[in-house]
């Protein structure tokens, strides 16, 4: 309780003191060179980066405003050699991929028959040795129950 009093008496002992461990307090967190030159580097990036986007912004609204009339009235001239042209450049894209589709997938199942064992090819044998097995208990199972003689043989290799 003496304490309370004493320092309660003396404002300037605890003006000091709290002052004194606030600086200490900030200058364990303040940055170091490296770190001020990183965030400086990253401010100023920052900054010239926005104001390219606010200049492209700028000019892509101030070009549709001085452009849009002659857009307006050549549209009837350029928009169906604009569409022919983008259908035409789709159509051969298309075509390429699934021709590049075709070749990989025809040189998988190659590899596949040929024993070469492509990626995946693990999964497909176990998948055709589920469905191998699930004929055969199928097949069972009818015979079990007499169904075998009405019908035709629904795995005739399992």
């Amino acid at each position: 309780m003496a304490d309370i009093h004493h320092h309660h008496n003396n404002p300037t002992t605890i003006t000091t003191t709290t002052t004194s461990s606030l600086i200490q307090k900030l200058q364990s967190h303040a940055p170091n060179s490296t770190a001020l030159i990183g965030y400086l580097t990253f401010f100023i990036s920052a900054a010239f980066l926005l104001l390219l986007a606010g200049l492209t912004v700028t000019t892509t609204v101030l070009g549709l405003i001085f452009l849009s009339p002659m857009i307006i009235i050549s549209i009837p001239i350029w928009f169906p050699i604009v569409a022919v042209i983008f259908l035409s450049v789709a159509g051969f894209l298309s075509i390429c991929v699934f021709g590049v589709a075709v070749v990989g997938g025809s040189s998988w199942v190659y590899k596949y028959l040929r024993g070469m064992n492509p990626p995946g090819s693990g999964r497909v044998d176990y998948a055709r040795s589920r469905i191998s097995d699930t004929a055969s208990h199928v097949k069972d199972y009818a015979r079990e129950f007499g169904l075998h003689t009405k019908m035709k043989d629904a795995a005739p290799g399992a």
